[in-house]
């Protein structure tokens, strides 16, 4: 069974980031619900920072069993391999992970040990499947992606979909994301990172698509629509150019249950045109600013003004946040997400399934999904694959593909809702 894999292991779960912000409330999560005999260990550069970390842990949870304490740079190879051999499943908030995972997931994949992220960065789950997945099938590695906002909700709300669906039916799918979230410094810097390797992106992903190949006597793909108003929802809804898609793509053609042709549209629902209108544009602006060489340092500039201004937009999700001091103050409401704001937040993501002269529509819906659900995802991801029976898989998995059903009871449990809202 899986939960027997690298039982022999010092630690069922190890944790980069926890000095962080999303890293935090991720190991205030383990903190609050691994079981009692769980052996687990946080990782950071410092370990004045995990002491920190480490009390606060103990004061919130003072029963809980108290976490390791590792010091590590992400990026040293030398000092990653002390820890990866170690230990059963890895989990990573340390972004941009183009610049900064590339290390840990590789040494995961080389000692068989398991690997969950919150990486949407399309370019390094290319690469790592290019470089690594060949490796983590061979040691038995189940290397899992986007296992925050960015992609559980879409992926498990389509997984959850194919239950009411005909089966054996051309299947045309489309989710609509509707969210109220702001920008973090780390999201900024991963999508203004992604604009400017475009380039290096589409290569990637064209080598993938040669080497990966399609599903045998099925067809799967992904539509990319046009902005229009859904009469049926009452809102506008946007392409949005998100990780979810390529999840649950992958998803659908790693699984016969999704039918033998499979269609898959993803936007963001907003309430107004003008919304529509001038995201548009921004993303544009944005984009030519970063193909064009004597435009980068305006491209840099207008980075830090999103950084210091961080607008309100749908579909974004948090990979970094505040300092650390800066969080204890953002839980006392001085700045930062404050708790009414966060009590206040939610998301929702509707799935509309057409097949076989039926139409099926469900939700997934949460509170705050940036850092909140997020930090829940993560942390039951990262526990599913260390003490769940799954099914045996390996190599880069998505997270509907490598834990299913475990995962859905899991994220249902820890407050995500999924319904059938017409059958």
């Amino acid at each position: 069974m899986q939960r027997q894999r690298n039982a022999d292991r010092d630690f069922d779960i190890v944790l980069f980031g926890a000095a962080g912000f999303t890293g935090g409330l991720v190991a205030d999560y383990l903190s609050g619900h691994l079981p009692r005999e769980a052996r687990w260990a946080i990782v950071g550069r410092e370990r004045a920072e995990l002491e920190i970390a480490a009390q606060r842990l103990a004061r919130s949870a003072p029963k809980a069993a108290a976490p390791e304490l590792l010091v590590a740079d992400v990026v040293d190879p030398k000092q990653v391999a002390e820890i990866a051999p170690r230990a059963r499943v890895i989990a990573s908030t340390i972004g941009p992970y183009l610049e900064r995972g590339g290390v840990l997931v590789s040494l995961c994949a080389a000692h068989g040990t398991d690997y969950v992220d919150l990486c949407t960065e399309t370019e390094f789950v290319d690469r790592v499947y290019l470089e690594q997945n060949a490796l983590a099938e061979s040691t038995g590695a189940r290397i899992v992606h986007a296992c925050g906002f960015e992609s559980i909700p879409a992926d498990l709300g389509v997984y959850y979909t194919m239950r009411y669906v005909p089966e054996g039916v051309a299947l045309k799918l489309t989710s609509a994301l509707s969210v109220d979230a702001r920008f973090s410094r780390g999201t900024i810097d991963s999508a203004f990172g992604q604009f400017r390797r475009a380039k290096e992106a589409r290569e990637s992903a064209e080598r993938r698509r040669h080497l990966e190949g399609a599903p045998l006597g099925r067809r799967v793909r992904y539509v990319r629509g046009l902005p229009h108003y859904d009469d049926s929802l009452r809102r506008w809804l946007v392409p949005l150019p998100a990780m979810d898609p390529r999840v649950v793509v992958r998803s659908a053609s790693s699984m016969d249950q999704y039918g033998p042709d499979f269609s898959y549209s993803h936007y963001a629902a907003v309430d107004h045109f003008a919304t529509v209108a001038t995201g548009m544009a921004v993303v544009a602006s944005i984009f030519a600013a970063s193909q064009i060489p004597m435009l980068v340092g305006l491209l840099d500039s207008s980075r830090e003004w999103f950084r210091e201004h961080r607008p309100v937009r749908p579909g974004v999700h948090h990979h970094s946040g505040p300092s650390d001091q800066a969080r204890k103050r953002a839980l006392f409401g001085s700045e930062g997400p404050d708790v009414l704001r966060r009590a206040r937040s939610s998301f929702d993501v509707t799935v509309l399934a057409k097949g076989g002269g039926r139409t099926v529509v469900t939700r997934v819906s949460g509170g705050d999904p940036g850092y909140s659900e997020t930090s829940m995802m993560l942390a039951e991801a990262a526990m599913c694959l260390a003490f769940d029976d799954n099914p045996q898989r390996s190599g880069q998995l998505t997270p509907a593909y490598a834990m299913g059903e475990r995962l859905l009871e899991r994220v249902q449990a820890g407050g995500l809702r999924f319904e059938v809202l017409q059958e």
